[in-house]
């Protein structure tokens, strides 16, 4: 009997089975990754269905949509401070756990109230887990793999933000919207079984400073602007929304005399005396503003106005996604040679396909097919700036403020996602003149945040941050 035959199988090596440990703990950490882009975006497609069947009216829709970014945005930094202290694998599994009952409680809601309630739960839950998932990643991958392991996830989320609206609007015309949510009790099931399992132990640092009361008021500021928005918008301009928002405006005030006295405030001071950093903040508030309230207009105008069903309005939005993807792999390879130039590209694409759609919906009776090239446009657009406004932004920040800086600009992408959602969905149910009417103006508002947008690019840092492989 020859050799070969007769040797014994190989052992797996102590570090293969480490390899295999970390790719493990990468996988645990992107599928909740993708749990949160999905019930981000779902309700995008089920908005409509959702404010039929509970009779919510279109306040219904805009809170739908800015209610779960409202709470992520809020407590997006403190969750990262919590998980400094307390441990990154408590935090994730009290994150994953409370995020599953409150997308439970989503799909067993009885009234507009309860299901908005329970919408913020699940943002801020979901608050709890993306800040560790990162963080996780760091301690688990050496510094030479951590740039592969984070390659991994721009290609997933992509494909994910193309499956989940189709699995979404698949689950609502079979089963209804409650099967979109109450799925989540077996996707989420098993993410919290595999991370008990799998994620590192850690004690956590009790000597960490948590601003408690700066979160408070930035979540007070942000529900006061937003309620005196989207309840003026929708019953009149009476007392009740005036105060709101002037109140939203008085805390937003104290929230920034916060920042200078606390002691581990959720925005640094001194990145506000930063030109460029401001400028990329502020640009990245109104671009994602603008690009929130674009895309849910864009689904209730198929559905309102061209009937579509939720799985044909998810199909004819898949170009955006297809978009992305493909502009986010050509701007990795173009960042550090194009800069904040590759960001003017991705705006003056984005207004192309704004404008494009605009002159469609007005000038022309349009179909969901007609409207497949400029929606893939503008997913060009969007990501040729989405990864590289970011680098950009943080390029003259030094080491000690990145953590800082990065929180603050994930945070604020996300409370724009909640002031867009709730702005241009004003102005789309404001306008007489039926669906078509509607998102016209709604996209010549779109088109004016993303002009104003290239006006600042300017002001931004030439370069992006050096990466460090």
């Amino acid at each position: 009997m020859s050799t070969a035959l007769t040797q014994a199988p190989a052992t797996t090596t102590p570090q293969t089975r480490t390899d295999r440990r970390r790719w493990a703990v990468l996988a645990v950490v992107l599928f909740a990754a993708v749990l949160d882009l999905l019930d981000a975006t779902i309700t995008n497609i089920a908005a409509p269905t959702i404010a039929t069947d509970l009779h919510g009216g279109d306040a219904l829709v805009q809170w739908l949509g800015a209610g779960y970014a409202l709470a992520m945005g809020v407590l997006l930094v403190i969750g990262g401070r919590l998980g400094d202290k307390f441990g990154r694998r408590r935090l994730f599994l009290t994150g994953l756990t409370g995020f599953t009952l409150a997308s439970v409680a989503c799909g067993l809601a009885t009234g507009p109230a309860s299901v908005i309630g329970f919408r913020l739960l699940q943002g801020a839950f979901g608050a709890l887990v993306i800040p560790q998932g990162f963080g996780i990643l760091g301690a688990v991958f050496p510094p030479n793999e951590i740039g592969k392991a984070f390659g991994v996830f721009a290609p997933c989320l992509g494909l994910s933000a193309i499956s989940g609206p189709v699995l979404a609007g698949f689950l609502i015309d079979s089963f209804g919207w409650r099967s979109m949510f109450l799925i989540n009790i077996a996707l989420g099931g098993l993410t919290i079984a595999l991370a008990a399992r799998l994620l590192p132990r850690d004690a956590g640092d009790r000597t960490v400073t948590v601003d408690v009361p700066g979160s408070g008021l930035l979540a007070a500021t942000m529900f006061g602007l937003l309620h005196g928005l989207i309840d003026g918008s929708g019953h009149g301009w009476t007392p009740v929304p005036i105060l709101s928002l002037t109140a939203g405006t008085l805390l937003f005030a104290l929230f920034c005399l916060r920042q200078r006295s606390a002691a581990g405030p959720l925005i640094e001071p001194s990145l506000l005396k930063n030109r460029g950093f401001t400028s990329g903040l502020i640009l990245g508030l109104v671009f994602n503003a603008a690009v929130a309230g674009l895309l849910l207009v864009l689904s209730l105008f198929l559905q309102d106005g061209l009937h579509r069903t939720p799985t044909q309005t998810s199909l004819g939005l898949a170009p955006v996604a297809a978009g992305i993807i493909l502009a986010s792999i050509a701007a990795h390879r173009l960042m550090a040679r194009l800069g904040r130039t590759l960001i003017l590209i991705g705006l003056l694409l984005t207004l192309t396909g704004t404008l494009s759609l605009l002159v469609l919906v007005h000038a022309t009776s349009p179909t969901a097919w007609t409207l497949l090239a400029p929606v893939f446009v503008i997913g060009l657009g969007l990501g040729s700036c989405f990864g590289t406004l970011y680098e950009v932004t943080l390029g003259d920040i030094g080491p000690k403020e990145s953590g800082s800086a990065s929180g603050a600009l994930s945070a604020v992408a996300q409370l724009a996602n909640s002031i867009g959602a709730a702005a241009i969905t004003t102005v789309y149910f404001h306008t007489a003149g039926g669906p078509a009417s509607a998102a016209v103006h709604s996209l010549a508002t779109v088109a004016v945040g993303t002009l104003a947008c290239c006006a600042l690019v300017r002001l931004l840092p030439r370069r992006a941050r050096p990466r460090h492989h």
